[in-house]
């Protein structure tokens, strides 16, 4: 298999999304958030050791990158998951994936060949 110019391109496209989920606590945002059910930061700073304030941010960086969509409610703003880009991120990952096959299956076909 080899590898476009676009491939690489698409897959440097969505570093940032990779940098935000680097964060152990922006994943365990999103976790909480994978029920579908849009959330408050009361709601999200539950049984977390960070403070509110902490969350804020973490939820900041996960909007800036659209994996997060906050919507104001009454006096609250609630956080919901954006779906398109993790299914953007699964593309990626996909295509992470079948590159090394190919190159496992390449090695495995030279070593077997020896």
């Amino acid at each position: 298999m080899k590898v476009f110019k676009r491939d690489v391109g698409q897959l440097c496209s969505r570093a940032p999304l990779f940098a935000a989920l680097g964060d152990e606590t922006r994943l365990t945002l999103l976790m909480k958030l994978g029920d579908g059910q849009p959330k408050s930061i009361s709601q999200l700073s539950q049984g977390e050791s960070v403070s509110r304030q902490a969350i804020t941010k973490h939820l900041q960086v996960l909007n800036e990158v659209g994996l997060v969509k906050g919507v104001r409610k009454g006096r609250e703003k609630l956080f919901q998951v954006e779906q398109k880009p993790l299914d953007d991120l699964r593309l990626a990952l996909d295509l992470i994936s079948k590159q090394w096959d190919h190159a496992l299956d390449r090695l495995k076909s030279h070593v077997e060949q020896a």
